[in-house]
């Protein structure tokens, strides 16, 4: 390897230590903090999209329908018009991922942190100051743009800041902050579904703050080592990694790398997004394809979106099912904790195990408790609706836990740096135009599947927990610069990726 003698860690990758320093935290929450706006929107989302204030402005015609206790209970939410409303975000989210994974190269990933967080900023207030459902799509047009820049640009930064042995904690961070956002969103409902008329206004208002603190806190950090060699900022990037890893530590060895790495890259002119194609890239592009779309058939997302609505299907009130929401939000937080704790000291594929089968469990139970106790014109009685509850409670905390978490850790920290910001980018793309479809199709999906629709989920969990299984190498401590190693010694993707490709390591 570049840059001196050091020694191979378990997965025959170099282990370049790396110290947890005050810097490095400081850095990498600055940064993550990024997840605050993912976590705000998709909470305010769905509890906006449930009060009646909200509904009367822009949807006065299903306000109408929702009060007629004849309708099927499962179709009584089924408007176009409104999942346009939260999947508008994600389709301009899809747009914005592709157009930062372009430009990442040559202004840096802090530079598009700023740029994507500006665009939040501005968005949610025109979401505040809508005065039709134009403006109002608008301003989710803007949001999408910023989610799509800073989910491309910040995981792939906390992926390149943080020290090996650390980094699946670090870049747990990210979903952490989104169930954070995720929570606060819940609670601001909670409180502002009592403000007649304007409450919603202050609900899609204050996704200002989140966006505020993203923004101050991209401009205060420091780009990565990568980047900034990419850029050919050669003296600039060894300040940044010795600042980060602390003063008086030796980086040769790691910056060497970063050098190599980005070298390799140079040889390569051709474009990250037509290399990745190439055959000896093809296990990243699996991953980058894979990822997203098993995110979204956990069905996590469109619980996540609709479930103060889900509640209030199942017979809670408008207040029970936003306290609910809530209760989703800890759980949450929860998972993503004990995830982040975890994945460090024991591995990802322990986590997709654990979380694989309780998710399963749940999404069987729910399906048989819905199709006894849930049919047309009838809620369901209270016992059971607090049994779902628990159970989305529970289904929530292992999503958390294991796909919720990894989603951003493993694609974050796989990618060879030539093909770094359209791995991500991809993935980061994908998964926001399935949010788009899954957010506009859900409703129109339990309406027609009804009970069926948790089973729908939990065939797929079972599709992709073999797939982690199997498929997914295990990185636990692997410095970025040598994941080729892993990769090359796996059963199946060793005759995709050939060791040689990265270097000679010695011990």
């Amino acid at each position: 390897m570049a840059g001196g003698v050091f020694l191979l860690n378990g997965a025959g990758a170099p282990d370049y230590g790396g110290a947890l320093t005050v810097p490095v935290v400081v850095t990498c929450l600055m940064a993550a903090s990024g997840g605050l706006i993912f976590g705000y929107d998709i909470g305010i989302s769905g509890g906006v999209s449930e009060m009646e204030s909200f509904l009367k402005k822009f949807f006065p015609g299903l306000l109408k329908t929702t009060r007629h206790a004849s309708k099927d209970v499962y179709c009584m939410y089924n408007d176009q018009a409104l999942t346009a409303f939260t999947s508008s975000l994600y389709a301009f989210g899809m747009v914005g991922t592709l157009v930062a994974s372009r430009v990442t190269r040559r202004v840096g990933r802090k530079a598009i942190m700023v740029i994507g967080g500006s665009m939040f900023l501005v968005g949610s207030l025109v979401n505040a100051a809508a005065a039709n459902l134009a403006m109002l799509i608008v301003g989710r047009m803007l949001l999408g743009l910023g989610l799509g820049f800073s989910g491309q640009a910040t995981p792939v930064y906390l992926a390149e800041m943080s020290p090996p042995r650390w980094r699946g904690g670090f870049i747990s961070a990210f979903p952490l902050f989104i169930s954070v956002g995720y929570l606060v969103a819940n609670l601001i409902n909670y409180g502002t579904s009592r403000i007649p008329e304007w409450g919603w206004r202050l609900s899609l208002g204050l996704a200002a703050v989140p966006a505020a603190v993203m923004v101050l806190g991209a401009v205060l950090i420091t780009d990565t080592p990568s980047s900034l060699v990419l850029r050919g900022k050669h003296d600039h990037a060894r300040a940044a990694l010795q600042r980060v890893r602390g003063k008086g530590v030796d980086v040769d060895a790691e910056f060497g790398d970063i050098l190599a790495a980005v070298e390799h890259d140079r040889r390569n002119q051709e474009g990250a997004f037509r290399r990745i194609l190439r055959r000896e890239y093809r296990p990243y592009l699996v991953m980058a394809v894979a990822f997203p779309v098993f995110l979204n058939l956990t069905g996590v997302t469109v619980s996540a979106f609709f479930s103060p609505i889900l509640f209030r299907t199942i017979g809670f009130g408008s207040d029970a099912a936003l306290m609910g929401a809530i209760i989703l939000g800890l759980m949450n937080i929860g998972g993503i904790i004990a995830s982040g704790v975890a994945m460090d000291r024991y591995g990802r594929k322990l986590l997709f195990a654990i979380g694989g089968a309780l998710m399963f469990t749940c999404q069987v139970a729910m399906a048989s408790i819905a199709g006894t106790h849930l049919g047309h014109g009838s809620k369901m009685p209270k016992g059971y609706a607090v049994a779902v509850l628990v159970l989305t409670c529970v289904f929530s905390a292992s999503f958390s836990w294991s796909w919720g978490a990894l989603y951003w850790t493993i694609p974050g920290e796989i990618y060879p740096v030539e093909v770094r910001s359209a791995g991500q980018g991809t993935a980061v793309a994908l998964n926001l135009g399935l949010n788009f479809v899954q957010a506009q199709c859900f409703l129109a999906m339990l309406c027609s599947l009804k009970y069926g629709v948790f089973v729908f989920y939990a065939c797929w969990l079972v599709v992709m927990t073999a797939f982690a299984m199997a498929l997914v190498p295990e990185t636990k401590g692997v410095p970025l610069d040598s994941m080729g190693h892993v990769f090359a010694r796996h059963w199946y993707w060793g005759r995709f990726v050939k060791d040689h490709k990265f270097g000679n390591e010695s011990t």
